[in-house]
């Protein structure tokens, strides 16, 4: 992504910008800030930025939909947090959980990986292994990042716990985006073939950059390479993956023998 969305120096000087936000914020609402800012010095600095793309999409949403899907996407937002806090039973609570990390995410999947780990791991729901374990485990099968929210649903330490709490992290982290999609589609042609707005996203692409790489030193690096044969678990890994090109499962299934062993040895 880095090599797409931050060819130059502006763009790079954006997500290495974006990053430090992050990493040294003490709340997972700093990406929203960093975000924003990506975007503000994107109209700045990238109107240069322009895309060759004049495709028209032809959107099958009237304006009725659109304008519900974006009311109940911010009902949601703000009502789930205010229910939560007065009594609601805990499946509302699970439920804003994953509402919030899917609606404040924005750009690659790894980006919601800090707002779920302020989301379950912070407030004990669940224990920092149980959160690795299953961040390993998805990133080893074909999909989304996402589908995460099942496992953190099914092992949350609270009721609804299994599946019924599987069912509720994937509903709660893909409604917001869904309900997003529907609420900006009849207005997307003509937003991305403004010169302002491809400066802006130019800007968000690259704070997203940015963000991924915050994500991938905290909560993951911090927390799962603790000595020298963590180091050369990743750096075995790494080999596999991007010269020996060998599939994922492979390669979380040799990581997890090279864990063992280690834990045996040492």
């Amino acid at each position: 992504m880095a090599r797409t969305l931050c060819p130059d120096r502006t763009r790079a000087s954006v997500a290495v910008t974006a990053a430090l936000i992050v990493l040294f914020a003490v709340s997972a609402l700093a990406q929203i800030v960093a975000i924003v800012l990506g975007g503000l010095a994107g109209l700045w600095l990238c109107r240069s930025v322009q895309t060759s793309d004049d495709e028209h999409i032809t959107v099958p949403v009237s304006r009725r939909a659109e304008i519900v899907a974006l009311a109940l996407f911010l009902a949601l937002l703000f009502g789930l947090p205010v229910l939560a806090r007065h009594g609601a039973p805990g499946s509302v609570s699970l439920f804003d959980a994953f509402y919030r990390s899917g609606a404040l995410v924005f750009g690659g999947g790894h980006v919601v990986l800090p707002l779920l780990h302020e989301a379950f791991v912070t407030s004990g729901l669940v224990s920092e292994d149980s959160f690795l374990a299953g961040y390993g485990a998805a990133q080893a099968v074909p999909g989304p990042l996402f589908t995460f929210a099942a496992y953190l649903g099914a092992v949350v330490n609270q009721s609804p716990h299994g599946i019924l709490g599987a069912a509720l992290g994937l509903l709660g982290i893909f409604l917001p985006g869904i309900l997003i999609l529907i609420g900006a589609l009849p207005f997307w042609n003509t937003f991305r073939c403004q010169l302002a707005a491809q400066a802006i996203m130019g800007g968000v692409n690259a704070a997203v950059v940015g963000l991924l790489g915050a994500a991938l030193y905290t909560p993951i690096w911090t927390n799962s390479i603790k000595s020298a044969g963590d180091l050369g678990i990743v750096l075995l890994g790494f080999v596999l993956l991007t010269v020996w090109r060998a599939p994922p499962l492979v390669v979380v299934g040799i990581s997890a023998l090279g864990g063992t062993v280690i834990e045996l040895v040492v």
